[in-house]
């Protein structure tokens, strides 16, 4: 039971501070500038780890390279506590282990923003976070809004999205421990 408790709190602690370089890095790609009090929280709660990290590797093309390998360093501390607390050790695993819980993060946050939207548009569309969230979501719900227009007002197009992120999700999480055991 202790060993769940640990675990639960190293994933819980990781994984929203890993979600927040995580927004970071996509608040970078989309070229998003958020609301000036969640720029302040985010930086200040990721740069003493960014900044080291960004000496080392700069951005590149327009990439902050560094804030994405923060959260795989993240990830990866993640997992070796996680391995230390079980009193095993696996490189190989640790690693493989440490890209699956990347991706899922990534889809987590990524249905995460989707379900905001559809707060914001049901609840209050002119919220000052709402055309944040948008813009976050736009590359996802763009191509998908081409294929399906409007039905009657109502946009399905994040409904559709949400759907094809819980496949994925689904795969992956069906199809890794297959692999897993491969090695």
């Amino acid at each position: 039971m202790l060993y769940e408790i640990f675990t639960f709190v190293i994933d819980t602690v990781t994984g929203l501070f890993a979600g927040f370089l995580l927004l970071r890095f996509w608040m970078q790609v989309q070229r998003v500038r958020p609301p000036m009090g969640l720029a302040q929280a985010i930086f200040q709660l990721t740069d003493w780890l960014v900044h080291p990290i960004r000496r080392v590797v700069p951005g590149f093309r327009g990439y902050d390279w560094a804030t994405l390998i923060g959260a795989f360093l993240v990830a990866l501390l993640a997992m070796s506590l996680n391995f230390w607390l079980m009193g095993q050790f696996s490189w190989n695993a640790i690693l493989l282990l440490t890209v699956f819980r990347m991706v899922q993060w990534i889809l987590y946050g990524l249905m995460a923003l989707l379900v905001l939207e559809a707060i914001f548009s049901w609840v209050n569309p002119q919220a000052p976070f709402a055309p944040f969230i948008r813009a976050l979501n736009e590359p996802l719900l763009s191509p998908l809004r081409k294929l399906i227009p409007p039905l009657g007002g109502l946009d399905f197009s994040p409904l559709v999205a949400l759907i094809i992120l819980q496949i994925l999700n689904k795969v992956l999480s069906e199809g890794f421990p297959k692999l897993l055991m491969l090695l």
